[in-house]
């Protein structure tokens, strides 16, 4: 039999090359197949943490990233209406030394620019366009997966990784993503379109009842990344007639003066609505399994569906590394240790979306005196996420 690869990768994004990179690191050949007609990214912001930093490090893409990063100093949450600093968490010295790597923030496309590049350098690495897969069959002979105008293609191994609508779970769950019903407007403008009232060095998170607005700049500091949220009282499932920029008007009315601008540079052409999935307790059948978005999509509120990917990527190298073409138990062992911890950042960014869109006065109170009470460089509440760096790093 005639493989494509050694390793299929089913899905061009983030998590998929990564994937890629990790394969090769382990010296395999892998093939990436992305459904859209060209490799790119759609968004614009992302945050990547320490615990993705420590993977892009060990990818060897550290410098070409940091040629295109922003660091910031702190990472701010404000009061959306009165502009209070109600927290803020350091991200100077003590924060990397603790940590092992920085805290940035980017361009998605660039990041993914950097991964494509990386992939296409590699010649045990092959990319291709307009494959949809639809199914995904195994044998003794290997894994075949068959595309939308029912070409087979085959591996001893494939990993899905094809996002949030995936195809590639189906094959271990029937579930459906879970709308939040809150819908998030994106967007980026030009630095010099800023007042100067804004703080360049920060990424600020503005907090209300069942609404925030992220601010933050990316591409070496070029631009200004805006990301508005809101829970959508006018929420139809199965509609899209919900969530519209008028309704955004109508839920930042009254908000802090540079809030209510900013409102004015936002993109409206594109709505995009919040989903996740409930953790499921596999994602591995035989020598096919699933990564990123495909295994555990989350809410954005911890800035880790990215960074739980490449997570993700770099455990495969490890485990591909300890079991010479055994994807039978690479796969098994790499579920079994990072369910666990995806499960935990999923429910994790839920109750964290609770705290910052909290509704009643109580609860609004006692957020706000537990945020005040503590310290900038007070990191109890980080480490679960980025003291796992030290996982990630060979």
């Amino acid at each position: 039999m005639e493989y494509v690869s050694e390793v299929i990768v089913v899905g061009g994004g983030i998590g998929g090359l990564a994937a890629a990179l990790g394969v090769v690191e382990a010296g395999k050949t892998v093939a990436v197949l992305e459904q859209a007609p060209e490799f790119g990214e759609v968004g614009a912001g992302i945050q990547l943490g320490p615990n993705a930093m420590a993977v892009l490090d060990r990818f060897g893409l550290v410098e070409e990233i940091n040629k295109l990063a922003v660091f910031p100093k702190r990472l701010v949450l404000k009061d959306v209406y009165t502009g209070e600093e109600l927290t803020a968490l350091d991200l100077g010295e003590e924060f990397q030394e603790r940590y092992g790597q920085p805290y940035i923030v980017m361009h998605r496309s660039d990041l993914h620019r950097v991964l494509l590049e990386a992939c296409k350098k590699s010649n045990k690495i092959t990319l291709l366009n307009d494959q949809s897969i639809q199914s995904a069959e195994q044998n003794e002979s290997g894994v075949f997966i068959t595309n939308q105008r029912g070409e087979t293609l085959s591996a001893k191994a494939v990993i899905g990784a094809d996002g949030l609508k995936s195809n590639m779970r189906k094959l271990f769950s029937d579930d459906e993503p879970i709308c939040s019903e809150y819908v998030a407007y994106r967007g980026t403008i030009p630095i010099n379109e800023i007042s100067s009232d804004n703080n360049l060095d920060d990424v600020i998170m503005w907090i209300g009842p069942n609404l925030h607005l992220v601010q933050y700049p990316v591409r070496r500091g070029e631009l200004y990344n805006q990301v508005v949220v809101f829970k959508s009282f006018e929420y139809k499932e199965g509609s899209d007639d919900w969530g519209t920029p008028e309704e955004m008007d109508k839920r930042f009315e009254g908000c802090h003066p540079l809030v209510v601008n900013a409102l004015s540079f936002i993109q409206r052409q594109i709505r995009w609505p919040m989903y996740d999935r409930l953790p499921i307790d596999n994602w591995t059948n035989g020598n096919i399994t699933l990564l990123g978005d495909a295994a555990h999509p989350m809410l954005q509120y911890l800035a880790q569906g990215g960074c739980q990917a490449l997570e993700d990527a770099a455990c495969l190298a490890d485990e591909l590394l300890k079991n010479e073409g055994d994807y039978k138990s690479v796969f098994q062992n790499y579920q079994e240790q990072r369910i666990p911890r995806t499960a935990k950042v999923q429910t994790n960014a839920r109750t964290w979306g609770e705290i910052i869109h909290a509704e009643d006065e109580l609860s609004i109170l006692l957020r706000n005196t537990i945020f005040k009470l503590r310290e900038a460089n007070d990191f109890n509440a980080t480490d679960f996420l980025y003291g796992y760096h030290k996982n990630l790093v060979r």
